[in-house]
């Protein structure tokens, strides 16, 4: 078994979804992993990581409508609102997605499928840095 450990930096414009698929791929590529899992964890309460279409934009579009009514920026009903409207409803977005993945190696390649892209999701309304660790242990 051998383990290969990475870290990726995704700048983000504000909210959204931001593709890491390629980055993600162009690493694993320069490992010797031709079986094995591929974990990804980013280290943020408030964006979060999804496996979601990566043809049709308006897929992201609708997710981003959706969590936008479900999960309100400025609701009066939250207490913590130390960063802003939006720092509470960020990570109320986070709790409901996710913030690590887990992907099998296949042949030295991520198994997945042929629309399935990553996406970090970025859930605060101004600019960010984020970290994501990716680590990949297989033979």
């Amino acid at each position: 078994m051998r383990l290969h450990r990475h870290r990726l930096t995704v700048s983000c414009r504000g909210r959204g979804c931001y593709p890491i698929t390629s980055q993600v791929r162009d690493w694993l590529a320069t490992t010797d992993v031709e079986q094995g899992m591929l974990n990804l964890f980013v280290q943020h309460t408030s964006c979060s990581l999804m496996i979601q279409e990566n043809a049709d934009p308006d897929v992201l579009r609708d997710m981003e409508r959706f969590l936008a009514r479900l999960v309100r920026d400025g609701d009066p009903d939250y207490r913590h609102s130390a960063e802003g409207p939006d720092d509470m409803p960020a990570h109320i977005r986070m709790a409901l997605t996710q913030v690590s993945l887990t992907i099998p190696v296949e042949h030295g390649r991520m198994a997945l499928g042929t629309w399935q892209g990553i996406y970090l999701y970025e859930h605060r309304l101004e600019p960010m840095r984020r970290r994501v660790l990716l680590q990949v242990m297989g033979v």
